[in-house]
């Protein structure tokens, strides 16, 4: 065994061997490694609260481009509390290392649907497999209250509702009030699709 591995046999909760999270995620070894040294120095238990994971996200997250604000701020934000939810998958109010990585692996490197897929459950706080129009107000609330401190001019108060209107409009197939997962995905790709063949023809006429 690796020293690493051997390290992993100290914590109270010890996650599974690294081959075996290098084969569930889209991290190398190395990655896996670098990412649990970092994970243990926060909570050498094995076992995360919010509070902790929010330090431990933090220092993860990627550098630069439109999520640098997330990093910024993301210690002091309600935001951090819907995130904190979306990895707690067993719902007990924790986070092992495999929640930590499996998460991180389809945020940064999963499949269009699997980040779809992760972003539903985000959104479905009381996890009952439908996003209604409390649970999307609730996080588009947290988004645009981290989003106004790097915007100008700053945002209106009413910004948050339009979008949630908007969302409804677009997901909501059947107009029965929730967005099931699959209204979610379908709505999510047509749209990715037609960005796309927006910027195609944009990038055509320059």
């Amino acid at each position: 065994k690796t020293d690493d591995e051997l390290e992993m046999t100290m914590v109270c909760h010890r996650p599974e061997g690294l081959e075996q999270l290098e084969a569930q995620t889209n991290f190398t070894k190395q990655e896996l490694q670098i990412l649990y040294r970092g994970f243990k120095n926060e909570c050498p238990s094995g076992v995360v609260n919010e509070e902790t994971f929010k330090h431990i996200y933090a220092q993860f997250f990627p550098h630069g481009g439109k999520m640098q604000f997330l990093r910024l701020s993301f210690i002091d934000l309600m935001y951090a509390h819907y995130l904190f939810n979306a990895f707690d998958t067993t719902n007990n109010g924790s986070i092992k290392f495999k929640d930590f990585v499996m998460g991180l692996s389809i945020l940064l490197r999963g499949t269009l649907r699997e980040k779809l897929e992760w972003t539903f459950h985000l959104y479905d706080i009381n996890r009952d497999g439908y996003i209604n129009r409390e649970e999307m107000t609730e996080i588009v609330r947290a988004i645009y209250d981290m989003m106004g401190k790097y915007t100008y001019p700053a945002l209106k108060g009413d910004v948050p509702q339009q979008h949630v209107d908007a969302f409804f409009q677009k997901m909501d197939k059947n107009k029965d009030g929730v967005v099931t997962l699959e209204e979610f995905i379908v709505a999510c790709q047509e749209n990715y699709i037609k960005e796309c063949q927006t910027f195609e023809r944009e990038q055509d006429e320059v």
